[in-house]
């Protein structure tokens, strides 16, 4: 049985951000994968680790319902994102991003209190240098992606990384 590649899309990021104006910390990632485009939330492959490694940060038990994230991000004073607006991808694949139309991240940073930008990946690391740096002068710290695409990466090692850039 062979498996059918994707197609190229041209798509608009549907998820709206999640701040407050009492956001410290702005977590930006590159676009929403298609599982996190169909459950509707930032890092919503059941796979990617992010909300379990945050959670282990935090030392708190991970959220599971999208209510509960937003909660968890906002108790915690953090802002998710993410860098492009609208793009052309196949399927999740960063390395396919082209045409890039990046978010306008300078309105959250002016209507919030944030001090420090995160970005989870490479390729958001390298757009936000590219697309956002020199509108908000902010320097993004480049986390690893907790992606299930970045299998190398143990999860004890993004646990140590997110939580030394998070100083916790």
């Amino acid at each position: 049985m062979s498996q059918q590649k994707s197609e190229p899309e041209r798509l608009t990021h549907p998820i709206p951000p999640l701040f407050d104006r009492d956001s410290t910390r702005l977590f930006l990632g590159s676009f929403p994968s298609p599982k996190s485009r169909q459950f509707g939330f930032y890092y919503g492959h059941p796979q990617n680790r992010f909300w379990f490694v945050l959670a282990a940060v935090f030392n708190t038990p991970p959220p599971i319902t999208i209510e509960e994230k937003k909660a968890f991000c906002l108790e915690n004073r953090i802002a998710l994102w993410d860098v492009i607006q609208e793009c052309t991808i196949t399927g999740a694949a960063d390395q396919s991003i082209r045409d890039v139309v990046p978010n306008p991240i300078e309105q959250i940073i002016a209507a919030s209190n944030i001090r420090a930008i995160f970005t989870t990946g490479s390729k958001a690391h390298d757009l936000y240098t590219k697309y956002t740096l020199p509108l908000t002068n902010i320097p993004a710290i480049r986390l690893p992606s907790t992606s299930p695409a970045n299998c190398a990466v143990r999860t004890e090692t993004l646990v140590e990384r997110y939580r030394e850039a998070l100083r916790i």
